[in-house]
């Protein structure tokens, strides 16, 4: 892009743009916005996980989704493009697992989501919903076989290290990459390639269980095994606080 057009660009705001590329097919005012919202739509990418894709396809299907925002976005009739290309970005990505979750019988296209959609029968809920915070945890959502609980209780304390197993259950309370950093003492970038790694040894463990393990079961029994994590963390607290 020329030096000049991309100054001139600079100048004006995103609804301004969305007019030039709407009215006059402006295809270098189109890419100068979507290269301008690449590291935003970047953020929300780390936001998910999809097991069998790499961090780049999630991205892929943001910018599916920001194309459809400036596709779509009707200025003065609308909120500001931004909020508008948020929910467009949320939209595809939440789509594109919705849609790998119905191909049961391909585990590539299979998900586990920290703390991001979780999709049942006709129903969109989150891992921290499941989890329930400060509410509690719903009985009826953490039903799981006792054997099976138990086999992915042995395998997932076994397979994950330290670092990688605090770094889920934090990023399962729905924690930024830095304040897990922070109270782990970690480099961000260290965090997440701890969930990088994470996610590569849930697919193998899934991959190892041929189909006798399904997604949803392993999602409640991470929950569950976060769940006591977090309540063990609280009464060591509770008892510290009461010897003091």
């Amino acid at each position: 892009m020329q030096e000049e057009l991309r100054k001139l660009y600079d100048t004006l705001s995103d609804e301004e743009l969305i007019q030039l590329i709407q009215d006059r097919d402006d295809r270098q005012a189109q890419d100068y916005l979507l290269d301008k919202y690449k590291e935003f739509i970047r953020l929300k990418a780390t936001r998910y996980f999809l097991v069998g894709a790499e961090k780049e396809d999630i991205i892929q299907e943001g910018m599916i989704g920001l194309f459809k925002a400036i596709r779509d976005y009707r200025p003065g009739k609308q909120a500001s493009f931004k909020v508008f290309a948020e929910i467009c970005v949320n939209r595809q990505i939440i789509s594109a697992i919705k849609s790998a979750t119905r191909q049961k019988h391909r585990p590539l296209n299979c998900y586990v989501s920290l703390d991001k959609p979780v999709f049942e029968e006709g129903k969109e809920r989150t891992l921290l919903d499941m989890l329930g915070g400060s509410h509690g945890v719903d009985p009826e959502n953490l039903l799981v076989d006792q054997e099976a609980f138990n086999d992915i209780e042995r395998n997932v304390s076994t397979m994950l290290s330290d670092l990688e197993w605090e770094a889920l259950c934090k990023y399962l309370e729905s924690k930024s990459y830095q304040q897990i950093a922070q109270e782990l003492h970690r480099t961000t970038k260290s965090i997440d390639n701890a969930l990088q790694r994470v996610k590569r040894k849930l697919e193998k463990y899934l991959a190892s269980r041929n189909h006798e393990l399904d997604l949803m079961t392993l999602n409640k029994g991470l929950l569950i095994m976060a769940a006591k994590e977090h309540l063990r963390n609280h009464r060591e607290k509770n008892d510290r606080i009461e010897t003091i």
